[in-house]
């Protein structure tokens, strides 16, 4: 009868302090007697006293009451998702029967009661997504069933209690994105004759220091550890490699160095294995192969070098793999493009050379390779030499052919699209603007016009074909920001030196005519090892009908006399060589001159 007076003089401030703002709760009456009847709405009993309050997603506020500590039959508090706040009852630990509590996603503040820890069947205490704040508390180590613990996502400080690491019953332990700092103890397991349950340990987003203790390897039932986000340093402890169990390890974002642990080719479950943003070195283990579960390998900016092991490519699960930002070199092992899950490659940003194996380049974007100046073969604009092929000797050139150099009939100023500028004819563009081409390098020198784009930009580019000549390949180039331009890539060996290039195409570059399109930029590689001219285009349109055809004879008309005093071949100008802009303005896609003359 006792109890049963407790439970009344508890029940009704305690449905007093909430706010009820969607009347969930309007089955609960004043009294209190009704308390266990069975019509009120999350509320469960036995023996008519209050065993279970489960109001979770109700849009509660408010607060909750120290009186609840005179439910004492209550086992199970959960709260979560509502918006209740101020301080988490003390008095919660004085109650002998509770099992839980879940307040997570709410907005309590505070402090965590070191009451809880006298709870003899305590199971779960799940607090995340609050606002609290203050230490952890080391009297939670007490309650000798609490196997799992989430306390993350808080404003929580101080360090780990060693208490904790020492638990025999935690099974999972949550304490990311909170200030907590210090040395993570090196005290896990600290008792080899017991066994220790833990199966979690997330602790990233903190801002832990020291060394990764190598007692971790203590934790034989382990399949999730993360310390990812903190100021970690120091070496990857080989004891980690004695984690049989582990699924997922990630240490990303510290500032680890050395070189990775052939003992974590051990790690026979491993799944997901992310060091990126580290300091490591050396190469990649051969052994990686044994990681045969292995489904996402993400070693993204660290200093690896050395080659890809080819036996990345036994690993048949693999669905991710980053390894940018290193310095690998050598060339992609071609066994990779043979991994039948692979969704997500990147190597970009290293020392890699030679062609990119096939069926990576279909499969992925430039984006994946770029920043490799050795490279070749994943876009149309990175292709590889084609290696002489036996033949009789090529007859040396005429003196008027070695004189034209670039400026021979086969030097292709492409047009395609919309009218890119109005004016008198003759009026001088201005100077180019030299940048550096970025992580590709060499130079890419801009001239008039409101293109601005990178030398990476154009390797990033969606290409189609438009043509092709003795000289090198045209191609129609959509850039990420929407913008087209047409590209003439030149054959490898097919220009001179790099100062009689570049002579000749300044001269290019000062053509202007309302026929002929103009040049917007040129771009030569390190050591002259690529020549692109950039030409902007507007819509691109066909060849259109008769009717277009014959103002595009005549358009071309304009273009052959505009001054330039040009030596036209007629035959390179034929009607696959003219193409419309959306206002059918016709433009030469194919036209030379003598350059002694301009």
């Amino acid at each position: 009868m006792a109890a049963a007076f407790a439970t009344i003089s508890a029940w009704l401030p305690f449905g007093h302090e909430l706010v009820d703002p969607k009347g969930f709760l309007r089955s609960w009456n004043n009294s209190g007697i009704g308390a266990c009847s069975g019509g009120l709405a999350g509320i469960k009993c036995a023996r008519r006293l209050v065993i279970v309050i489960q109001l979770p997603w109700k849009g509660l506020g408010g607060r909750v009451t120290e009186k609840i500590g005179q439910l004492q039959a209550l086992r199970k508090l959960s709260l979560h998702d509502n918006a209740i706040g101020g301080a988490i009852p003390s008095s919660l630990g004085l109650l002998p029967n509770l099992r839980g509590v879940q307040l997570f996603n709410n907005r309590f503040s505070g402090s965590i009661p070191p009451t809880l820890g006298l709870s003899p069947l305590l199971q779960s205490l799940d607090f995340c997504n609050n606002s609290l704040s203050g230490t952890i508390p080391a009297t939670l180590a007490n309650s000798t069933r609490l196997f799992r613990l989430n306390f993350s996502y808080n404003s929580l400080s101080g360090s780990i209690p060693t208490s904790l690491t020492q638990s025999q019953s935690l099974i999972f332990l949550a304490l990311e994105h909170n200030n907590l700092s210090g040395s993570i103890p090196d005290s896990w397991g600290g008792n080899v004759k017991a066994l220790y349950q833990l199966q979690s340990l997330t602790l990233g987003h903190n801002s832990f220091s020291g060394t990764i203790p190598a007692s971790l390897g203590n934790l034989s039932e382990l399949q999730e550890i993360s310390l990812s986000h903190n100021n970690m340093a120091g070496l990857i402890p080989n004891e980690i490699g004695r984690l049989s169990r582990l699924r997922t390890l990630d240490f990303s974002y510290n500032a680890l160095n050395g070189s990775l642990p052939a003992a974590l080719s051990n790690l026979s479950n491993l799944v997901v294995l992310n060091l990126e943003s580290y300091h490591l070195d050396h190469q990649i283990p051969a052994a990686v192969n044994k990681l045969q579960k292995l489904s996402v390998l993400n070693l993204r900016n660290n200093q690896f070098a050395g080659p890809i092991p080819a036996t990345v490519g036994n690993i048949s699960f693999l669905t991710q793999v980053d390894l940018s930002q290193n310095k690998f070199s050598g060339e992609i092992p071609a066994s990779i493009g043979d991994l039948p899950n692979l969704s997500s490659f990147n190597v970009s940003y290293n020392n890699l050379s030679g062609p990119v194996p096939t069926k990576l380049a279909q499969k992925f974007n430039a984006s994946a390779f770029v920043g490799n100046l050795e490279l070749c073969g994943y876009s149309a604009l990175t292709q590889c030499p084609i290696p002489p092929s036996p033949g009789p000797s090529t007859p040396p050139e005429s003196p008027a052919k070695k004189h034209h150099r670039l400026s021979t009939k086969d030097i292709i100023l492409i047009a395609a699209g919309a009218l890119l500028i109005s004016g008198e004819k003759g009026t001088p563009p201005t100077a180019g603007e030299v940048e550096a081409a970025g992580e590709a390098g060499g130079k890419i020198v801009h001239f008039d016009g409101p293109m601005v784009f990178t030398a990476d930009d154009l390797l990033c580019a969606t290409t189609e074909i438009m043509g092709k000549s003795t000289y090198g390949t045209v191609y129609k180039a959509t850039l990420e920001d929407g913008s087209v331009a047409a590209v003439k890539r030149f054959r490898e060996k097919i220009t001179k030196g790099q100062r009689e290039f570049e002579t000749e195409v300044n001269i290019l570059g000062k053509i202007r005519h309302p026929n002929l399109l103009a040049m917007r930029a040129y771009y030569l590689g390190p050591k002259g090892s690529a020549a692109w001219l950039v030409f902007h285009i507007g819509g691109l349109g066909g060849d259109g009908g008769w009717g277009v055809r014959l103002g595009g004879w005549a358009g071309m008309g304009f273009g052959l006399n505009s001054g330039l005093d040009p030596e036209i071949d007629s035959e390179k100008n034929s009607k696959s060589s003219l193409l419309t802009s959306k206002l059918t303005l016709v433009f030469i896609s194919n036209y030379s001159f003598d350059s002694q003359k301009v």
